[in-house]
């Protein structure tokens, strides 16, 4: 590859590697009472579990069938310095969140499998 095909070549990657971090600039950071309010899908293994339902003033509304997705107890939710938790009304940590995107949190769990969090309802599988 001669260097006037290399280099405009290796800008257009640069380029897109930057739109995709762009894209993606929640990753890793707090989850505000603005973007918690309303609908989360809970998913494990590629499947929508159930839904929970989170307000802008830290309560937790875990739906039907949810089992043992999400620990018993969950009323609440906090910010933590890398995506949210939900909690107990004591405030006790039941299942940290690490923010993953805008719209996905995972939480990893000891047993090695992953329960994420997805913004809104279930997509149709298709």
């Amino acid at each position: 590859m001669n260097l006037n095909l290399a280099l405009p070549l290796a800008a257009a990657l640069f380029a897109l590697a930057r739109a995709a971090f762009a894209a993606d600039h929640e990753a890793g950071v707090p989850l505000s009472p603005a973007e918690a309010a309303g609908a989360w899908t809970v998913e494990s293994g590629g499947h929508a579990i159930c839904m929970l339902r989170l307000t802008a003033r830290h309560d937790a509304r875990v739906g039907a069938g949810c089992g043992e997705a999400l620990p018993s107890g969950v009323t609440n939710w906090a910010a933590t310095s890398d995506g949210m938790a939900l909690t107990s009304g004591d405030g006790q940590v039941l299942a940290p969140f690490d923010r993953w995107s805008n719209s996905l949190f995972v939480s990893r769990r000891s047993s090695g499998v992953d329960v994420q969090l997805m913004r809104g309802p279930p997509h149709p599988e298709g």
